[in-house]
């Protein structure tokens, strides 16, 4: 029997009810995870799905599309992004009822890979570093995004964050990973052509 799940779009406080949340079902058919993705590997990376709505979303202030960053895009150290989600603001905290964020500056794959960063092993080429020991993603930010603002004022979806350190959330030279988004428009493409 599948399952129906469903997608809140318009979400800040989710203890209170604000009026702009619309919550659309999603069939569990509808839901496209990468190939590659392994559950018990978060270092292999393809950490990216798809959801496909059963109704679109009606845009307003609080709702509006992501945009793609160029594909093959990689953004230079210390470009500055912003990480968004109700994960715990310090490893261990409570969960936030409203919507946080914090600029992470990227961790450009030179430093991430470094031995005595994250290493080789564990940053594919296919991920984004971001952040660092002042400010981070932690448990419960797994999926959502690190926008960038391109050079036309423009926001775009460089990145959904994957996982950080299991020394905790703000661990010197851990920074949070993320899927580069940009790695992925092939798929991405093919995907929504084929459902």
């Amino acid at each position: 029997k599948s399952r129906t799940y469903q997608v809140v779009v318009g979400e800040y406080d989710m203890s209170a009810e604000e009026g702009s949340e619309q919550t659309i079902p999603v069939n569990s058919d509808d839901i496209f995870v990468h190939p590659k993705w392994l559950s018990f590997c978060a270092a292999c990376g393809n950490d990216i799905a798809l959801l496909k709505l059963q109704r679109p979303a009606a845009l307003s202030a609080e709702v509006q599309l992501g945009r793609l960053p160029p594909a093959g895009s990689v953004l230079p150290d210390g470009y500055p992004c912003v990480i968004s989600g109700w994960g715990r603001t310090s490893t261990g905290g409570p969960l936030p009822d409203k919507l946080q964020q914090a600029e992470l500056p990227v961790v450009d794959h030179e430093h991430c890979t470094q031995l005595d960063w994250w290493g080789p092993l564990a940053i594919r080429d296919t991920m984004i570093c971001a952040g660092g020991a002042e400010k981070s993603g932690c448990n419960g930010d797994s999926g959502g995004p690190l926008n960038c603002q391109a050079e036309d004022g423009t926001w775009e979806v460089h990145g959904i964050a994957s996982f950080v350190s299991s020394l905790g959330c703000n661990a010197e030279k851990k920074p949070t990973v993320f899927t580069r988004v940009s790695a992925f428009e092939d798929w991405i493409a093919q995907t929504i052509s084929d459902n």
